[in-house]
C-alpha cells in the first residue's frame, strides 16, 4: 500500500500529471483573467471557453522544428529545459497536499522542507541566466543578464517574509507550519505585510509585468528565449507554469494555513487557496507596466526588503507574546 501511495504521490497526485494538467489550468485563468481585467475575451476556442489553449500551445510546440543556433553549447542549450522542469516539479512535491502526518516525517515533508522548495525555486533563475548565456546570442546574452540581477533585488525579501510566518509557528516544516496556523488562524492577520511581500517577489521571480524586463520583446526580443525553439520552448513554458503553481502554493501554505483535511477537500482547498494567489497576481500584471532593471531593483531594495524586515520584525515580537 506504501509503494502504491508513493506511486500516486509521484506521478498522478500532486505528481507529474497534476501539475502538468493544473498549471495549464492555471496559465488558462491567468490569461482569461487578465484578458477580462483588460476588457478583451482571450483563449475562446480551444475547448470550453478556450480551457484546453494551453495544452494545444504546448503540443503545438512540441511538434514544431527544433532549431540549435551554430555557435550555442549544443549540450548546455539541450539540457536545460528539461533540468529547469525537473526542479519545478521536485519543489511541487514538497508542499504539503496530501494526508500529511505530523507525528512523522515522510519523503516529501520533512524539517527544513519550507528552505528546500525556497532554494529550489531559486534554481530556476539560474537556469534561465545559463540558457541566455549558452545560446551565444546577443539579445539572449543581456536577457540572462538581466535574469541574474533581478535575482539579486526579490530574493532576500522573499526568503525573509516567506520565513516569517515560520518563526511564529516555530517550525522549519511546511506541514507543521500549516497546522499551527489552522489551530490560530487569528495570527495571519500579522502577516498581511509578508504575504503582499511574497507576492511581489514571486510575480517578479515568475518575470511577469512589471517584470518582465529579462525578455521584454519590445527591447530585446525575446531575452533569454530568443533562440529556442519546438519542444525545448515548450519545456520553458511549461516550467514557468509550474512555477507559478508551486510559487503561489507556497504562500498559501505559509500565509493561507495550508490544505489539509484529506484527499479531496486538501485538493479543492489547494485550488482555490492557488487560484486567489494567481488571481492577485493577474491583477499586479494588469495595473502596471514595464519598468526598467534599476527600477526594479531600486524598488525591492527601498520598499520590499525594509517591509520584509518590518515583517520579521513583527514576527519576532509576536512570538515572544505567544510563548
Amino acid at each position: 500500500m506504501a509503494a502504491v501511495k508513493t506511486f500516486l504521490y509521484l506521478f498522478v497526485y500532486p505528481g507529474i500529471l497534476f501539475l502538468f494538467v493544473y498549471s495549464t489550468f492555471c496559465e488558462w485563468f491567468d490569461r482569461k483573467l487578465y484578458a477580462r481585467l483588460q476588457n478583451r475575451i482571450g483563449p475562446a476556442y480551444t475547448g470550453f471557453a478556450g480551457i484546453l489553449q494551453p495544452v494545444a500551445d504546448f503540443f503545438k510546440l512540441l511538434f514544431k522544428e527544433d532549431i540549435i543556433p551554430e555557435k550555442a553549447d549544443r549540450t548546455v542549450f539541450s539540457v536545460l529545459p528539461v533540468v529547469g522542469l525537473a526542479i519545478v516539479i521536485t519543489a511541487g512535491l514538497c508542499l504539503p497536499l496530501w494526508n500529511y502526518d505530523l507525528d512523522r516525517s515522510s519523503f516529501n515533508s520533512f524539517q527544513g522542507d519550507i528552505i528546500v522548495v525556497l532554494y529550489l525555486l531559486g534554481l530556476p533563475t539560474l537556469i534561465f541566466f545559463l540558457a541566455g548565456w549558452h545560446s551565444t546570442n546577443f539579445f539572449s546574452t543581456i536577457g540572462g543578464v538581466r535574469v541574474l540581477t533581478m535575482l539579486f533585488g526579490y530574493e532576500v525579501p522573499l526568503f525573509l517574509a516567506v520565513l516569517s510566518p515560520a518563526i511564529v509557528a516555530d517550525s522549519w516544516r511546511l506541514a507543521e507550519i500549516s497546522y499551527f496556523y489552522q489551530r490560530f488562524p487569528f495570527l495571519l492577520l500579522f502577516q498581511v505585510i509578508g504575504f503582499f511581500v511574497a507576492v511581489i517577489a514571486l510575480q517578479a521571480k515568475l518575470e511577469r509585468t512589471p517584470f518582465d524586463i529579462p525578455h521584454a520583446e519590445t527591447e530585446i526580443v525575446g531575452g533569454t528565449f530568443t533562440e529556442y525553439s519546438g519542444k525545448k520552448l515548450a519545456f520553458f513554458r511549461l516550467m514557468i507554469d509550474i512555477e507559478m503553481v508551486v510559487g503561489s502554493g507556497l504562500i498559501a501554505s505559509v500565509f493561507m494555513a495550508g490544505f489539509s483535511g484529506g484527499l479531496i477537500p486538501g485538493l479543492v482547498r489547494f485550488i482555490v487557496k492557488t487560484l486567489f494567489v494567481i488571481a492577485v497576481l493577474s491583477i499586479i500584471r494588469a495595473m502596471c507596466s514595464r519598468i526598467r532593471i534599476d527600477q526594479m531593483v531600486n524598488f525591492s531594495w527601498k520598499y520590499l526588503t525594509p517591509f520584509a524586515v518590518l515583517q520579521l520584525l513583527i514576527s519576532i515580537f509576536v512570538k515572544g507574546i505567544i510563548q
